[in-house]
């Protein structure tokens, strides 16, 4: 990793992160599972047992993973590549297409979509948006998930950006090693 305390902040908080978020996918899936089998119960005993919360809950829980996953898979390296070029280079010059990538695309469509979807935001929560399904959840704190997700991954990629820099400037060779041994075909 890099000795910047900044990268070392923002790294042990994704991974703390990332952890949170693997436990979700846990209760995620125990939810869906309850929900059927609930809903094949009640049919059978005659009693509805199933709820649109535990629907609603189930997706609010794939949101939370998906939009808070996004600054973890940056960290791990984790996110779909399919540059067979990319894997071949040597870490130098990953850390070049790393950064013009980082400065042209990933920082942009950040501050973007922190700045397209505040307006939306903001207004779910001056009128409490709820959902429009009988016992459903209040929709406004799902959304508030997009800002923090992407202030997140603005962040992660700020602190990629700061070791692609270094090892630019060849201050990260022995992050290279490390590089190496995630670098390849990711699909």
């Amino acid at each position: 990793m890099s000795d910047n305390p900044y990268n070392r902040f923002v790294n042990r908080m994704t991974g703390g992160l990332g952890r949170v978020i693997s436990w979700m996918v846990m209760l995620m899936v125990a939810i869906s599972a309850f929900n059927a089998i609930a809903r094949w119960l009640g049919r059978w005993i005659g009693i509805n047992l199933s709820s649109n919360l535990y629907l609603e809950l189930q997706w609010y829980l794939f949101s939370l993973i998906f939009l808070l996953g996004a600054a973890y898979a940056l960290k791990e390296n984790a996110h779909v590549r399919v540059d067979v070029i990319y894997g071949r280079l040597r870490a130098r010059s990953r850390a070049v297409i790393n950064v013009v990538g980082s400065v042209l695309m990933l920082m942009p469509f950040c501050v973007f979509v922190l700045w397209v979807s505040w307006p939306s935001i903001r207004n779910s929560w001056v009128v409490r948006e709820g959902s429009p399904d009988p016992s459903g959840l209040p929709r406004y704190p799902i959304k508030a998930v997009i800002i923090v997700a992407f202030v997140l991954l603005l962040a992660q990629g700020v602190a990629e950006l700061i070791k692609d820099m270094r090892m630019m400037r060849g201050a990260g060779d022995a992050d290279a090693d490390a590089d190496d041994a995630h670098a390849g075909i990711r699909l």
